[in-house]
C-alpha cells in the first residue's frame, strides 16, 4: 500500500466552473496506483468541488444561475469584509464540498460516462486556488 500526496493549482477568471478532471488524472498516473482511492480536497472557504455532467456545458450554467438565485449578493450580510461577493460564496461553499472521493481501478478513476471533477469558483475575481490531492492504494 502507498500514500502519495500530490497538489495543483487552478486559476480562475471569477465565477464558474473549471473542469479538473485531466489534473486529478495525471496526478493518480504520476503515483502509479493502479487500484485505490483519489481523495481531492480544495483549501478555500470561498469555492468548491463539485462532480457533475462533464458533456452539456448548459448543465454547469443551469447549476450556476440556481446558486446565484439560492444565495443572492445582494441580501443583507453581515460579513462582507471582502466585499458583496463575499459571505455569498461563503455560503456556497458549505452547501457543495470541499473534497471528494473517487475509486481507482485499473489506474483510472471510476467517473460515469458523463462526470467529470470540477472547481465551483464562487467570487467575481480571478483567483489562484490550491488542490490537493491524496492517493491511496496499490
Amino acid at each position: 500500500m502507498q500514500v502519495q500526496h500530490e497538489k495543483f493549482e487552478v486559476r480562475t477568471n471569477g465565477k464558474g466552473t473549471y473542469e479538473i478532471t485531466n489534473e486529478v488524472q495525471e496526478k493518480i498516473d504520476k503515483s502509479g496506483v493502479r487500484n485505490g482511492v483519489a481523495t481531492i480536497f480544495v483549501q478555500h472557504t470561498s469555492c468548491s468541488l463539485t462532480m457533475m455532467e462533464n458533456a452539456a456545458p448548459a448543465a454547469r450554467r443551469d447549476m450556476e444561475r440556481f446558486f446565484e438565485q439560492l444565495v443572492p449578493e445582494d441580501a443583507d450580510y453581515e460579513h462582507d469584509d471582502e466585499g458583496p461577493d463575499d459571505m455569498p460564496s461563503h455560503i456556497r461553499m458549505v452547501l457543495t464540498r470541499t473534497s471528494d472521493s473517487v475509486p481507482i481501478v485499473d489506474g483510472k478513476m471510476q467517473l460515469g460516462t458523463w462526470q467529470g471533477i470540477f472547481l465551483f469558483e464562487h467570487r467575481r475575481e480571478s483567483h489562484r486556488r490550491k488542490v490537493s490531492v491524496i492517493i491511496i492504494g496499490d
